[in-house]
């Protein structure tokens, strides 16, 4: 997997190309971690080129959610693929994020 970044008006969007899964998962995870280091409240995340997200993807973004959370920021996911949607929509992950169509 691919993570590219841009921060824009204290807004950091992270465009993630390929699959998310357990090989990349800790990935994922070590880049936001960096991020909240810096205090980073809001975050953006360009789904557009993800493939595949498996459950070690999913505990990774239930992480981001809730390290925003914490610090009353803003998670939002964009451009979410329909195969994605659907896992999203399977596993309830629709009423825990914030999903931008």
């Amino acid at each position: 997997m691919d993570i590219s970044k841009k921060t824009e008006n204290d807004v950091c969007e992270l465009s993630l190309t390929g699959r998310l899964d357990t090989t990349t998962a800790p990935q994922l995870e070590e880049t936001l971690k960096e991020l909240f280091a810096q205090e980073t409240k809001d975050l953006v995340l360009d789904m557009s080129q993800l493939d595949y997200i498996s459950s070690a993807g999913l505990r990774v973004l239930l992480f981001a959610q809730k390290s925003i959370n914490a610090v009353q920021g803003k998670l939002a996911l964009k451009h979410v693929k329909p195969e994605i949607m659907e896992v999203f929509e399977i596993t309830g992950f629709t009423d825990i994020l914030s999903i931008e169509k």
